[in-house]
């Protein structure tokens, strides 16, 4: 966000990531809302992410020189503004007009990287237009050929860094969304048809705008070819069959990427060592924001783990950042980056490209705040000696 009066003003209230969710509930229909807070089942694993980051507390140094201390990262060759990212939205341009658009651009403007979901609703070439530093993140398909098909497309379109998401062999149970309502594709009904009425700035100025702009939204990445639209009373979405896929799967993506590799969803220290043999040049630990399995460990109890196993390569996290003080118990239990989720959603739902502007600022100057209090200079120095672990999640 540009530091304007009418900028500020326009965010005045919302003090942390934490207050874009409470303006995003207003904001988005009933079902689309509780897609994007959801998690699965009986929430155990969304409630054990937050349950960990508390279980740990900060011993600080002091009288320590902190004046000229900087939050600027080093990840695969090039250097960030901060340490963390803006993690996979899938369907993003549902919930936030133009939402990839409008993250990339601000994760262009803010000098923090964007992984880019493939399940998203816009054309992967159109955003790494917007910021030629996206990554993208791939669900590989089910059928060998579909695999080196969206592999090609991938890599004709520029991006030079992919994330494979490995966690999501199978659907998981996502009852919150049939409680709400929701489905891919939606289906037309007097209750959806209500949500949007009661709703009149989402439905305006994010999906009637979008159809009036680019016609019907299309699932456009999960495959090489145009997968279904988003509103179907009849057509069904092609959830490829990836329970028969293994690490030679990933061996054979190794051969054809020749950019940065970069696997996502381990929570296993083994599984990183497989994945580090299988030629990965990054690991991101990450239970899927609690959507997949119901009880899945939660990233930051399983970190020092899997960084002990895997030390030649960047270790990575996401799932429940919501603060700088996350960031850096994230950091000083080894953790080279983090990547953050539902809270930019919300961001550029509720204010756009300038929302998800105003929402990487109030981060970044949290984790840097929260450095001189820790008497840390440089992102570098956090390490393990800064935290304690006070109550076993």
């Amino acid at each position: 966000m540009n530091d304007t009066v009418e900028g500020r003003s326009r965010f005045k209230t919302i003090l942390s990531l934490n207050d874009f969710e409470a303006v995003a509930k207003r904001h988005l229909p009933r079902s689309i809302f509780g897609y994007v807070s959801g998690a699965v089942e009986e929430n155990a694993s969304l409630i054990s992410i937050r349950d960990s980051f508390r279980s740990y507390s900060f011993v600080p140094r002091v009288l320590v020189d902190v004046s000229k201390r900087s939050t600027n990262t080093n990840l695969f060759g090039a250097t960030y503004a901060a340490p963390f990212g803006l993690a996979p939205m899938g369907l993003s341009a549902l919930f936030a007009y133009r939402g990839d658009a409008v993250m990339a651009a601000a994760a262009s403007a803010g000098k923090v990287p964007m992984i880019m979901s493939g399940s998203s609703l816009i054309r992967l070439e159109e955003i790494i237009k917007e910021n030629p530093d996206t990554w993208f993140q791939c669900y590989l398909p089910g059928e060998e050929s579909r695999i080196t098909a969206l592999i090609e497309r991938v890599k004709a379109a520029g991006y030079k860094t992919m994330v494979i998401t490995v966690d999501t062999p199978v659907a998981a149970n996502r009852e919150n969304n049939i409680r709400t309502g929701f489905s891919t594709p939606l289906r037309p009904s007097i209750r959806l048809a209500w949500d949007g009425v009661t709703h009149p700035a989402w439905l305006f100025g994010t999906f009637l705008r979008t159809i009036a702009a680019h016609g019907m939204p299309h699932f456009e990445n999960n495959y090489a070819e145009r997968g279904a639209p988003i509103l179907s009373a009849n057509v069904l979405r092609d959830f490829s069959d990836r329970g028969h896929l293994t690490w030679r799967h990933f061996v054979a993506v190794r051969k054809m990427w020749p950019g940065t590799l970069v696997i996502k969803g381990i929570l296993n220290a083994e599984d990183a060592r497989m994945a580090v043999d299988a030629g990965a040049d990054g690991v991101i630990v990450s239970n899927h924001g609690g959507r997949q399995l119901d009880g899945a460990a939660a990233p930051l109890s399983v970190l020092r783990e899997v960084v002990e196993a895997v030390p030649a390569i960047p270790v990575m996290l996401d799932s429940g950042i919501r603060r700088g003080t996350d960031v850096i118990k994230a950091l000083a239990l080894g953790a080279k980056f983090v990547f953050v989720g539902r809270p930019f959603g919300y961001a550029a739902a509720v204010g756009g490209q300038a929302g998800v502007a105003h929402a990487i600022k109030l981060l970044r100057e949290e984790v840097l705040r929260d450095m001189g209090l820790l008497g840390v200079t440089a992102t570098t120095d956090i390490n393990e000696t800064h935290v304690r672990l006070t109550h076993n999640v």
